[in-house]
This record gives structure tokens, sequence and C-alpha cells, in this order.
């Protein structure tokens, strides 16, 4: 059912692409705004958690190299009835994780040296424990999809403004104008509501998964807290609703809420709350 929810959204932003490149350059527009989007989504698919980790510059570590780790984890995907994931390691010096890969049998989590460092074993297992529940539940092809689909509308919304509408089908320059301006925006909001709600399923996963909502809690509350006074090197918007913690957190942005990929903190562990 998880696979088939996330086949379905994919499919759903891929044919708003292709519609919205319908509506900009016609017949035409849409063959272009379909090749597009199946390229987009074949890369995303299959090379997308490669990029993010080279990004990071993720270490892999196993067993041996990394044997507390590997431990809780390996305890982890046997309660959760998931094969183990890939195991990297990121040097960087604030606290966060995130999950990434297109399937169960592809499937990587990464952490920080951060992490590590600064969270008791019960918080860190309740980090692993959530992105594992990201992975349970397809999230990762989901938010990778979501975001480059965003992208790309907005790139299509420039690209008509400065060409212009299907010549062969006059269209009202003030609704171009509008769907212009209304779509990019339209794409950003979905992508933030999906990668909003994956976060609160995937807290929910998490206290089920250890059996103690309070560790998650707790780690919430100390990564949120790290984040703000802690800024990661290379942190990119376009990876940002993939971790744990927003990692701009920190970044006085306008509009900060309303556009954010995340819940607020607060509400994160109100509703974990409620689980006890």
């Amino acid at each position: 059912m998880e696979q088939f929810k996330t086949y379905a959204l994919m499919t759903g932003l891929t044919l708003l692409f292709i519609w919205f490149g319908g509506m900009i350059g016609g017949q035409t527009g849409m063959i272009i705004a379909f090749l597009v989007a199946a390229g987009m989504n074949f890369y995303a698919y299959y090379y997308s958690d490669t990029q993010v980790l080279k990004h990071y510059h993720a270490i892999p570590v196993d067993q041996h190299s990394a044997t507390g780790l590997y431990t809780i984890v390996e305890r982890l995907t046997h309660r959760a009835n998931l094969p183990m994931p890939a195991l990297y390691i990121i040097p960087e010096a604030q606290p966060n994780a995130f999950a990434t890969g297109r399937d169960y049998d592809h499937a990587a989590v990464a952490v920080t040296e951060g992490l590590l460092d600064l969270m008791t074993e019960e918080e860190v297992e309740a980090v692993i424990a959530h992105e594992l529940s990201h992975i349970k539940h397809y999230d990762m092809l989901i938010g990778t999809v979501a975001a480059t689909i965003a992208g790309a509308i907005a790139m299509l919304a420039q690209f008509g403004l400065f060409f212009g509408g299907d010549r062969d089908r006059p269209t009202n320059p003030l609704v171009m104008i509008a769907l212009m301006i209304i779509m990019p925006l339209a794409a950003t909001v979905i992508q933030m509501t999906v990668s909003r709600n994956r976060e609160f399923m995937a807290d929910a996963g998490a206290a089920r998964m250890t059996g103690h909502p309070e560790w998650l809690q707790s780690a919430l509350a100390k990564l949120d807290n790290y984040a703000r006074g802690t800024m990661m090197h290379d942190a990119d918007p376009q990876t940002a609703h993939m971790f744990i913690i927003n990692p701009f957190t920190g970044k006085d942005m306008s509009l900060k809420q309303l556009f954010s990929t995340h819940p607020s903190t607060e509400q994160r562990i109100e509703r974990l709350e409620a689980l006890k």
C-alpha cells in the first residue's frame, strides 16, 4: 500500500508538471515537459541517493568501524522487519540524520558525527528509528521527487514569463501570468505539506518502534537547540527536507514557518506526548 501511494503521488506530480507545460507551450510544451519529467524521475529514482551522500561527504561504515551504531540499527531493523540499510557517517558538527534510497534493498541511513557525540544512546536509537520509519513508508523517494518537480515547475514558470504562452492557442495574458505565479507556489506548498506530514508519521513510527516516545522528544529538543546554534556545512535547501531537523533552523528566513520543510519542533513534541 505504501509503495502504491508513493507511485500515485509521483504520477500526480508528473501530470501536474506536464499540464503546466501544455499551458505554456501547447502540445509541444506537453511533450517537452513529459520528456523532462521522465528524465528527472529516472535520475531521482536511481541516482539521487548517491548524489546526496556524495554532497555531504558521507563515509560508509560497518559493524567493525562503527560497532555501536551498527548494533542499534541492526536491532531496530529486525524489530521493523526491514533489511539492513547501508550506514554512513557525515563529518559534520551539527547533530542531524537522514535516510535515502529508492526502496528497502537500496536504502541508506546517514548520521552526523555531531549526533553520535552529543546524543545519548537512547536518543540516537530514537533518531535511527525515525529514519527507518521513513524507509518503511518510502518517504525518501516521495520527498526527492516532490522537491524535483517543484523546482522544475518554478523553472518552467520563469521560462513562460520570458517567452510567453502557446502562440497557437492564445490565452488571456492575465490568466497566464496568474498561472506562472500560482503554479510554483502551489507546487512548493504541496512539497512542504508532503514533507511535514511525513515527518509526523515518521515520529509516530519511531515512537512505536522503540516503545519510548520520550526518547525522540528529548532527541528533537536537543537537535533543534543545536541546529539553532550550529550551521551545517554544505547545507543545501534542495535536500533540507531529508533531515530529521531542518539544517537551516538557525538561519533567519522570512515566512520561515509557512515554507518550512518541517513542522515546528514544539508541534512534533506535543504529538509525541499524546502517544504516551
